[in-house]
């Protein structure tokens, strides 16, 4: 089991990459630091790391947060626009002004489109705004009351939410707080060791085609069932829930991979834990063990831990004499040094 250390932890880099992730699907990038740094302190978390203030994070942070700790609470419209108010603080999105807080006005088409100016493609035509009232009042109200699996919850739900595009913007970082919200009602604490927003990002691509599929057959989702002219391609979203578990699944895989990697970490550090070794050794062997890309040579030893190369040897030399570092058998200019096996 994580001891409680490790557990905060692992609970921080998760909430960190679900925050930045869920923002970087939609073109937005944060600082990391600030993002982990802003969760850090509203979990009491202490935290190596530069403490940076953000109030732009602040309120994602707060958002998610309430999404997770509060998941047993209703779903309301007026949480729905506090959501939306922190995504969007001054009112803008980029250099536009957008309706903040309040579902979406105009006669203006809600469009999802790519392509450069003249030559966009539309790939999906949301409700009207005059319906979005409506259609939401469905959503939040099958929200509180469908007595299914919050599995099935979290992917229709997801998929319900951007169908509907209620927000001038936002909408799919709000859909995917959303899922969250009803993932979050499976577990016994609000500790989340996964991110299903990191694992949407590396196969973005993907999401936004199944998306386009699955909403391209479902316009009777969001259409009125007696308005005889509508194209109605039926409710089928197998394909869309089918996608959204598998990804799922592989959130969890990956998370079960870090968390088998935090406890071999905690292990070694509890068995040399009356070792004496000096900081650079410690930041190095620390690289080790959070993913260090290629292989570790003395060059890159001095380079990291800004030192000689003598020096770096040396420092080599001792972990492996103290059992902590270990060769891996490959001599002259390709030597590199591994964690013992």
């Amino acid at each position: 089991m994580l001891g409680f250390n490790e557990k905060c932890k692992s609970l921080l880099s998760a909430m960190t990459e679900e925050l930045i992730s869920s923002s970087e699907i939609e073109g937005v990038l944060l600082n990391p630091n600030s993002v982990r740094s802003s969760i850090a302190r509203r979990l009491g978390i202490e935290d190596d790391g530069l403490l940076i203030e953000d109030h732009y994070v602040e309120g994602l942070v707060d958002v998610m947060l309430d999404a997770v700790r509060n998941c047993q609470e209703p779903l309301t419209e007026e949480r729905l626009f506090d959501w939306h108010a922190a995504l969007f603080p001054f009112g803008r999105s980029g250099m536009h002004r957008i309706t903040v807080a309040d579902w979406r006005k105009g006669e203006e088409p809600m469009q999802v489109v790519s392509g450069a100016f003249g030559h966009e493609k539309v790939h999906y035509e949301a409700p009207p705004s005059d319906a979005v009232p409506a259609e939401m009042e469905r959503l939040i109200g099958w929200c509180n009351t469908a007595n299914q699996s919050p599995f099935i919850m979290a992917a229709v739900a997801h998929l319900w939410f951007v169908t509907i595009h209620p927000f001038d913007d936002g909408n799919g970082r709000i859909s995917r707080t959303l899922a969250d919200m009803l993932l979050a009602r499976l577990d016994e604490d609000s500790a989340r060791y996964y991110s299903m927003s990191a694992e949407i990002n590396r196969n973005k691509k993907a999401y936004y085609e199944v998306l386009e599929r699955t909403q391209s057959s479902t316009k009777s989702l969001c259409t009125d069932k007696n308005d005889k002219t509508a194209k109605n391609g039926g409710l089928d979203i197998t394909e869309w829930m089918l996608w959204f578990f598998g990804c799922l699944e592989n959130a969890i895989v990956r998370a079960s991979g870090i968390i088998e990697r935090t406890l071999q970490k905690a292990a070694y550090w509890d068995e040399f834990r009356d070792v004496d070794i000096n900081e650079r050794q410690r930041k190095v062997v620390n690289r080790l063990w959070d993913g260090f890309e290629g292989k570790l040579t003395s060059s890159k030893w001095a380079k990291i831990c800004s030192c000689s190369q003598d020096t770096a040897l040396r420092d080599i030399n001792d972990l492996i004499a103290k059992g902590m570092l270990r060769n891996s058998g490959e001599g002259g200019r390709s030597a590199n040094y591994l964690l013992p096996e």
